[in-house]
C-alpha cells in the first residue's frame, strides 16, 4: 500500500459513520467566506469572530454522527431554499410578461392568477380554491 492509499485509507476510517459535506455546509462555507471577507474590507473584528464561529459550526456538522439530526437540518435548508428559489423565478416570469397579462391573487387563497390584459372584467374561479371571484382584465 503506498502513502497516498493509507491517507485515503485513513480519511475513510475517520469519516465512518459521520455526516459528511452536504449542501447547508457547503452553503455555511461560503457564508463564512462571506463574511471573512467583509470583516476584513470593513474591519470589524466582530464579523470576522461570526465567521469563525460559522466555521466551526460547519465542522461540527461535517463531523457530527448524529444523521438524523444534520439530516433534518439540511431537509429544512433545501426546503427553504428551493421555496426562495420558486419565488424569484416566478416573479421574474412575471415581471417578463406585464404586458401580456395582468397578475392578482385570489382573495380567499393568496393564489397568483392571471388574466390576459384587455379581457374585461371577467368572473374568475381560483384553480387551488375554487373560488369565484370578478376580475378586471
Amino acid at each position: 500500500m503506498t502513502f497516498w492509499e493509507r491517507i485515503k485509507q485513513s480519511l475513510r476510517n475517520l469519516m465512518a459513520g459521520r455526516q459528511g459535506v452536504d449542501q447547508l455546509s457547503l452553503a455555511l462555507v461560503w457564508t463564512g467566506l462571506g463574511l471573512y471577507v467583509l470583516s476584513a474590507l470593513l474591519g470589524s473584528g466582530l464579523l470576522s469572530l461570526v465567521s469563525m464561529a460559522v466555521y466551526g459550526y460547519t465542522l461540527f456538522r461535517v463531523f457530527s454522527r448524529n444523521m438524523e439530526k444534520r439530516s433534518a437540518e439540511n431537509k429544512r435548508y433545501l426546503t427553504r431554499k428551493n421555496r426562495i428559489q420558486t419565488n424569484a423565478k416566478q416573479a421574474r416570469t412575471r415581471f417578463n410578461n406585464r404586458k401580456q397579462f395582468k397578475y392578482f391573487r385570489c382573495p380567499s387563497c393568496k393564489a397568483w392568477l392571471k388574466l390576459p390584459r384587455g379581457a374585461g372584467v371577467v368572473t374568475v374561479t381560483c384553480g387551488r380554491c375554487h373560488n369565484s371571484f370578478t376580475q378586471k382584465g
